[in-house]
């Protein structure tokens, strides 16, 4: 089995050494102090509405230098930030950061973000990687598939945590170059959790269908720790998320708005519980799986989708794909996530997404559950995917409960430092 080298691609060696020579001005220590902006003087950093969008303009100052800078870099990081006015805590949990798709195009919210997550307790081994880029990518095909292959063939050791770096597009290209099996084995073993969302479905989803192992649906370095102001409660989700070992959510249903536009109705609708992995993502990623080794159909699964910026019309043609190559048979509920930006139909604005669900619902004959606060909005709650979770009817809507997941050691983290 190989290591994949990032630097033997061709393409990548001209444009690091481009990179390396644009920094031969700028001294070590010079760069470091950069990186090590204190608290009170954070940049305000451009607002970005979503992962899916422009990546901007190209960043030229990758650092060059060795390992050990690196773990310097990551303590002077801890220093810039004035720890009785932020409380830090030391960055103990090991972390590694993996950019699949977009490049993380705006230097000072990659730094921002980067001292939010070490000041929250993670220790970031690989902070370098936010500044590659390679057409609208973070890297070439080979670059980004070895954040996660160099830990399947054990030349780097698995973290606690693997984050992902930014959505966008560019997961999919990575999925033949990765040993997923491996993968899936070793993050086992050492209880390690992959965390994101958006085109990261690609890679979540590949993980669970060859390798068997979890992953975290959550917000991303860039599109959401990197914010001028993060939103406070979705940093509390995903810190719960990652140390809740019996992590719950309730999802209350506007039964006022079902009773104008019926959504869980007949043909069925969920009466008593219902237990099964949960599994899915981002609808425009998952329905470009349909029919391939990697997307997963857990027998007596619960599909979980979401979706931004797209019409009804189109989420119920990625609905119809996934139903026609079979992916809804042998499962038991469907979960609803955040639609966003759907607006209308552009041919007809009577047909809108109460139709599509209720076409939904008719076509597969399962329970339609709506509302899980989760995909491309604001406030989010993290959740595992992959693991075993549990939907029961409430008075107010539903409650799904999880369970059999890797989590990490709540004192060890500081979720203030995520939002400060």
């Amino acid at each position: 089995m190989t290591v994949i080298d990032p630097k033997i691609d061709a393409a990548a060696t001209l444009s690091s050494k481009r990179l390396v020579n644009d920094n031969t001005s700028q001294s070590r220590r010079q760069f470091l102090q950069t990186m090590a902006v204190g608290a009170s003087a954070f940049i305000t950093a451009k607002a970005v509405a979503n992962p899916l969008d422009a990546i901007g303009k190209a960043s030229t100052n990758t650092h060059p230098n060795t390992e050990i800078a690196l773990r310097t870099l990551t303590a002077d990081l801890t220093r810039g930030l004035d720890k009785s006015s932020t409380h830090c805590v030391p960055a103990t949990i090991s972390t590694r950061l993996f950019a699949s798709s977009n490049g993380a195009g705006d230097r000072e919210r990659n730094e921002l973000s980067l001292k939010r997550l070490n000041c929250a307790g993670f220790a970031i081994d690989n902070p370098d990687i936010v500044h590659r880029e390679y057409l609208r990518f973070a890297g070439t095909d080979a670059q980004r598939a070895s954040d996660l292959q160099n830990i399947a063939t054990g030349a780097i050791a698995a973290p606690k945590l693997l984050l992902g770096v930014r959505g966008g597009y560019g997961a999919m290209r990575l999925l033949p170059l990765i040993d997923w099996t491996s993968l899936g084995q070793i993050m086992q073993e050492q209880g390690s959790i992959m965390a994101g969302f958006s085109d990261v479905t690609a890679v979540q989803c590949a993980l669970l269908a060859k390798g068997s192992m979890s992953s975290l649906a959550a917000p991303m370095l860039y599109s959401e720790f990197g914010k001028t102001n993060p939103d406070q409660i979705s940093c509390q989700h995903f810190v719960e998320a990652l140390t809740n070992p019996k992590l719950q959510i309730e999802v209350a249903v506007d039964h006022a708005a079902q009773a104008k536009s019926p959504i869980i109705t007949q043909p069925k609708s969920l009466t008593n519980n219902v237990t099964g992995i949960i599994w899915g993502g981002n609808l425009s990623v998952v329905s470009a799986l349909a029919g391939s080794d990697y997307l997963p159909q857990p027998k007596g699964g619960i599909v979980f989708l979401e979706d931004t910026g797209e019409q009804p019309y189109r989420v119920e043609r990625m609905l119809y794909s996934l139903y026609l190559a079979g992916a809804f048979k042998h499962q038991q509920a469907i979960v609803l996530g955040a639609f966003s930006g759907t607006g209308e139909d552009s041919y007809d604005d009577r047909y809108d997404m109460s139709q599509v669900i209720a076409q939904l619902q008719r076509i597969t004959q399962l329970p339609v559950l709506t509302g899980l606060p989760f995909g491309h909005v604001a406030r989010k709650h993290s959740f595992p995917l992959g693991a075993e979770c549990t939907l029961a009817p409430t008075s107010q809507g539903y409650r799904i409960s999880f369970d059999n997941y890797p989590v990490l050691d709540a004192q060890k983290i500081n979720p203030q430092g995520l939002w400060q």
